[in-house]
């Protein structure tokens, strides 16, 4: 896993940059909200971090990020943690989809398609380094991500 590192942010809906990069295999990704602008700075682990996913799906980090962004917009239920991000975000600040930065960590040399035991040792390292991610984050600042924390942000109230 040495050879692999987040990417520059980009603001979430100008995601497709990431087109450039091959975007079409499996990763880790980190969401930000945050009133900064965070677009094209070099990742860091900030606590403005509010989500840590990963894929390990034939579609790669752009189909779960288009997941994440149908269910944030098109209120199509595909991605349990954006689902919190709407129920949640939306109660607190009505411009939250606007401070939605994100940042990926491809991992270039896996086909998710194949039995052998390399690409499979490499899919347990993407689903590896998602409980790496969220084990910094809690060293650095003591808590999940917010949208990592299912018992303090449910998808959507309790009767």
């Amino acid at each position: 896993m040495d050879n692999h590192y987040f990417s520059k942010w980009v603001r979430f809906n100008d995601r497709n940059e990431f087109n450039k990069i091959g975007w079409e295999f499996p990763g880790v990704y980190a969401i930000a909200y945050t009133e900064e602008n965070l677009s094209n700075k070099k990742y860091n682990l900030i606590k403005d971090i509010v989500y840590f996913g990963m894929t390990n799906s034939i579609a790669g980090l752009k189909g779960r990020l288009d997941q994440f962004s149908n269910t944030i917009y098109e209120k199509r239920t595909q991605h349990g943690g954006a689902e919190r991000f709407c129920h949640n975000l939306s109660k607190e600040d009505k411009n939250w989809k606007d401070k939605l930065y994100v940042s990926i960590m491809i991992f270039h040399d896996c086909d998710v398609k194949s039995n052998k035991p390399n690409d499979l040792l490499i899919m347990g390292d993407v689903a590896k380094q998602e409980y790496i991610c969220w084990a910094q984050y809690v060293e650095k600042f003591n808590v999940m991500p917010r949208f990592n924390d299912k018992k303090n942000n449910p998808k959507k109230d309790k009767k």
